[in-house]
């Protein structure tokens, strides 16, 4: 690994600083390139900082674009997390019954077999449908028209409601199209509208052309953890590679709904409306998101009542994932905690992006968190450098800050 001095920007508040010590440690002994970390205790902002290069093809020295206080990144599935308070926050306004049909808002989607799908197995990853039996180009999948179409179609692949699978991509197109149909509105409109702006998070599911300058570029980078890390080390089961390298799994097909394989450095791609995938964010908005979930935060109204709070961070999914093939947890569109995708505690709720980041609320320590990173690795639900800031968090809510 290329090796180089790490300036660390920003601020941490009094006690916070082992999760500085942390954060820089993921960029001298786990290969971090580029990345920012701020986390929110009882709605104020106690971790703020950010380091590296913007690009994760460059490195930080003379001549690379530096990470930048205002710098966004793709942030892949952690994106899911946002978007499930969009039917939470629905339900709470009482425009969206979670045990209705998913037909009686969008009588399309009963087609095939899905006409007992409620809305809540469609969020808790329980429809059965996280393939489609044809792929869409990408062209395809960011028309909300003709992606939503195809998912209406789609025939599942087991009996909705009796098991749960990881609906890595159609999350997408589900969610959209039933949003679209409740509001009049795409989802990405309505979260600008109702989440983004209100609270001033640099948080796009869309993003527009104007912000395009401040997004990094993602990339691969070195799988590297140190000895004696402490981190989480979950070696695959065979099962679990063989299905990610057989193309007729349902882990490789629900990975693959989108073929040829997007460049998800493609303005294309980031100016899409994928709610289970392509949204691009801060660290900073992530956080403040989640902080705004568990109560006001700088003046700001919260976004959930008690009642919608204890939504999510209720259980409607647990076991074998059927696409994952690991024991996974799910809310109503959250991930919570569990040993596959360790969060906090028992109350955590949010969701990881495959290969780096990260963002989540933990209601009983009062703690938000949001990490992003340029350096995507392998890993799918516990990435390393974001497991070790969440420790470096416990740590400091262990020792009653």
């Amino acid at each position: 690994m290329e090796e180089w001095d790490v300036d660390v920007q920003g601020t941490v508040a009094a006690g916070w600083e082992p999760v500085r010590d942390a954060f820089l440690r993921n960029f001298e002994q786990r290969g971090e390139r580029g990345a920012a970390l701020a986390v929110h205790h009882d709605g104020a902002e106690v971790v703020d900082l950010w380091a590296g290069s913007k690009d994760a093809d460059g490195g930080a020295g003379d001549g690379e674009t530096p990470w930048a206080e205002d710098t966004a990144q793709v942030v892949r599935s952690a994106t899911k997390g946002v978007a499930a308070a969009v039917p939470l926050l629905l339900h709470q306004r009482g425009l969206l019954d979670l045990d209705a049909p998913v037909a009686a808002y969008w009588p399309e989607f009963k087609a095939a077999g899905k006409d007992g799908v409620t809305v809540r197995q469609l969020l808790a990853h329980r429809a059965g449908v996280p393939v489609l039996d044809r792929p869409l180009t990408l062209a395809e999948a960011v028309d909300l028209e003709t992606a939503t179409r195809a998912i209406a179609a789609q025939a599942p692949v087991w009996e909705p409601g009796t098991a749960h699978g990881y609906h890595a991509h159609t999350f997408s197109w589900m969610l959209s199209g039933l949003v679209h149909r409740v509001t009049g509105r795409t989802i990405g409109r309505w979260v600008a509208e109702e989440i983004t702006d209100p609270l001033g998070l640099d948080l796009w599911i869309g993003l527009p052309g104007t912000e395009a300058h401040r997004v990094g570029r993602l990339g691969p980078v070195e799988e590297i953890e140190p000895p004696g890390s402490g981190a989480l080390r979950l070696r695959p089961k065979r099962s679990v590679t063989e299905a990610y390298q057989d193309p007729n799994s349902l882990t490789r097909r629900a990975f693959g709904v989108i073929d040829p394989k997007p460049d998800e450095n493609d303005p294309v791609y980031r100016a899409a409306e994928l709610p289970g995938s392509a949204g691009v964010a801060t660290a900073r908005a992530l956080s403040r998101f989640y902080a705004a979930t568990l109560g006001p935060v700088d003046g700001a109204e919260r976004l959930f009542t008690p009642d919608t709070l204890t939504l999510a961070r209720t259980e409607e999914s647990a076991g074998a994932d059927k696409v994952l093939l690991v024991g996974t947890r799910f809310g109503l569109g959250h991930m919570l905690h569990g040993p596959a995708s360790p969060l906090l505690g028992p109350s955590s709720y949010g969701h990881p992006g495959r290969g780096g980041s990260l963002g989540f609320a933990d209601p009983d320590a009062g703690i938000a968190f949001g990490y992003v990173t340029n350096g995507m690795r392998k890993t799918v639900t516990a990435d390393p450098r974001a497991q070790a800031l969440v420790r470096a968090v416990g740590s400091v809510v262990n020792g009653a800050v």
